[in-house]
């Protein structure tokens, strides 16, 4: 693959993002593993001058998972200049056998635009980037160590997924399109990082006026069946 062309791209920006997907009581997220370094990084990448910031990120997502319709939350710009270490991509793309030009833009400063995605993690069909070997999730409390201050950027993201937890939660697909209380509060508790009381936890949800309840869920057990639930679409 020859190098991108600055003429294609704008030079100093660009984006990474946070992917979580929720799987077995788990809140996970997507990392790729660059070529011959074993560094990882958050999935990100460069805008097109003809193209729209949200729609480079897109694509971008599109390309890594298969996905077309992905929530999108626009978070944080992350611009440190403890970030700008040229050594870094030099590395990366030298590993993928590229002879690297002094003054290449790639290895100029960048200020990184932060995205959190919330994506179901059934539908995904898994698609590492011309540099990197791999990508695949990662238990949001077991992540290897990342690149620059992309560590940093998963922190930043999950802070502010759960201060919008209530509102935000609506417009994303951690879950299936009807789920049970439980079901929502495993998903609470991986975001969070915590144990929640399930009467006190039922009575909140309920009191946001957030919810339709459906048909009851029979498999069969003996216990009592759990109402099914979906996000009011209003």
């Amino acid at each position: 693959m020859p190098l991108p062309e600055v003429s294609q791209f704008i030079p100093h920006i660009a984006y990474d993002s946070v992917v979580f997907g929720f799987s077995k009581g788990k809140l996970k997220i997507l990392l790729m593993e660059y070529h011959d370094t074993g560094w990882f990084a958050l999935p990100g990448g460069f805008v097109e001058r003809s193209e729209n910031l949200e729609d480079a990120v897109k694509r971008g997502l599109n390309e890594r998972t298969g996905l077309k319709e992905i929530y999108l939350e626009q978070f944080h710009t992350f611009g440190d200049t403890s970030r700008y270490r040229p050594e870094v991509m030099r590395r990366i793309l030298e590993a993928n056998g590229h002879l690297i030009p002094e003054n290449y833009w790639m290895l100029d400063r960048f200020f990184s635009i932060a995205y959190y995605a919330l994506i179901d993690y059934e539908k995904v069909t898994l698609m590492p980037d011309a540099l990197s070997d791999s990508i695949a999730w990662y238990e949001i409390d077991k992540l290897p160590d990342l690149i620059l201050d992309h560590g940093k950027i998963v922190q930043k993201a999950l802070q502010t997924l759960r201060e919008n937890l209530d509102r935000k939660l609506i417009g994303g697909n951690l879950l299936p399109e009807r789920f049970t209380m439980n079901e929502l509060q495993a998903v609470y508790e991986a975001i969070l990082g915590q144990k929640l009381r399930r009467t006190s936890f039922q009575r909140k949800m309920l009191s946001l006026d957030i919810l339709d309840r459906h048909e009851k869920l029979f498999t069969g057990k003996s216990h009592k069946a759990p109402y099914l639930y979906s996000f009011k679409t209003h």
